[in-house]
């Protein structure tokens, strides 16, 4: 072997040998990595940041809790306090219609009306007292006055019809009659203008304003006849009174009731004694039917019947007209008829009760042949 091999060999062995100890002492003097901290003066900053947000969110939040329990509380206020004017709507609302049946009664001497209607007006004077005491919520005060102020109205006008019925006693004429005692129920007709207008009308929408929803106002109705205050049906109920006083009629003449027509609502439709008519049935479905008294005598409690021929059980709805002057025409309207029998041909009958000492009664009853479909 030369001294050139020899050399070349010494190149081969020795070079690439000290090149991997070096590296593997270099690796042995690293060590393991270490995780990469951030500098030590921003650690503090990033949780001071942190509990910052935290913070703000719990802030955020507590106020959408405290509105939420303001307005769950706003809302209870406001539906306790109606709660409250319901219960006096409801009572007053009541006496109204024990007012009406009053009036209304064949017969009924005017010693027992006047107490009746002194009864009714003690009644409706603590009622009024009730409605003072009631403590109305934020913007509904003002409504508020304008319910006690219905209250007393009511109040006012039953205490005048009691005067005007024994001021009346005295007088033979009726004209005269019928004019005070009108003037004595337009205070009740006033009421209910004063409880929609005042009232009830304002407080919903003061009530939207707010955003308050689900909060029902409630209603109160006290006259329930809308001619009832015209002197010339407190006239006729006078004169009607007066004859059962002092048994002798003050009226006389024809007495009677007769259908005008029959309509089908919502569509319009009249329907015909001579002539099948088809009805498309609907969840709206309804009856209009108009009666006219005949007579010259003013009629009280009359009763109209709705028969629809149905199989194993006929559908019968029946309201009363509870006054009804000489030559005056009321309507009736028939609702909520459910399901009427399709296919065949199906009777539609309607009848206006007889009056006492009705001769007439022919135009008393009306029945229609009709063809229920669906659309």
């Amino acid at each position: 072997m030369s001294e050139r091999d020899n050399d070349i060999e010494f190149d081969f062995f020795d070079e690439p040998a000290t090149q991997e100890a070096a590296g593997r002492g270099a690796r042995a003097r690293r060590g393991p990595r270490r995780p990469v901290r951030p500098p030590a003066g921003i650690t503090p900053i990033l949780r001071l940041v942190g509990l910052i947000a935290f913070a703000i969110l719990l802030i955020v939040l507590l106020v959408f809790w405290v509105q939420s329990c303001r307005g769950a509380s706003k809302k209870s206020g406001y539906e306790d306090y109606m709660e409250e004017v319901r219960t006096v709507a409801g009572d007053s609302q009541r006496l109204g219609g024990e007012l009406n049946s009053l009036i209304t009664t064949r017969g009924i001497k005017q010693a027992d009306l006047e107490q009746q209607l002194n009864g009714l007006a003690q009644q409706q004077q603590q009622i009024a007292n009730a409605a003072q005491a009631i403590k109305a919520p934020g913007r509904l005060r003002g409504p508020q006055q304008h319910v006690v102020e219905a209250m007393r109205f009511r109040f006012s006008g039953l205490r005048g019809l009691e005067a005007a019925f024994r001021e009346s006693a005295k007088t033979k004429n009726g004209n005269i009659a019928g004019a005070r005692l009108a003037a004595q129920a337009r205070r009740l007709d006033a009421s209910d203008v004063i409880w929609d207008d005042l009232f009830k009308e304002p407080s919903i929408q003061e009530l939207r304003r707010q955003g308050i929803g689900g909060v029902r106002v409630p209603d109160s109705n006290f006259v329930r006849n809308p001619d009832l205050p015209s002197p010339r049906s407190m006239k006729e109920i006078w004169q009607r009174i007066q004859g059962a006083r002092t048994g002798v009629a003050t009226t006389g003449g024809v007495h009677g009731n007769g259908i005008v027509r029959v309509r089908v609502l919502p569509s319009g439709q009249e329907l015909s004694t001579t002539e099948d008519t088809t009805i498309v049935a609907t969840t709206e479905l309804a009856f209009e039917v108009v009666v006219e008294n005949s007579g010259s005598s003013q009629e009280v409690r009359v009763p109209v019947t709705l028969t629809i021929q149905k199989s194993p059980t006929p559908i019968e709805k029946r309201q009363v007209i509870s006054l009804i002057n000489p030559g005056e025409t009321q309507t009736v309207t028939f609702r909520n008829i459910g399901q009427p029998p399709f296919g065949p041909r199906t009777p539609v009958r309607v009848e206006v009760r007889p009056v006492p000492q009705e001769k007439n009664k022919a135009n008393n009853t009306a029945e229609y042949n009709v063809f229920f479909t669906v659309e």
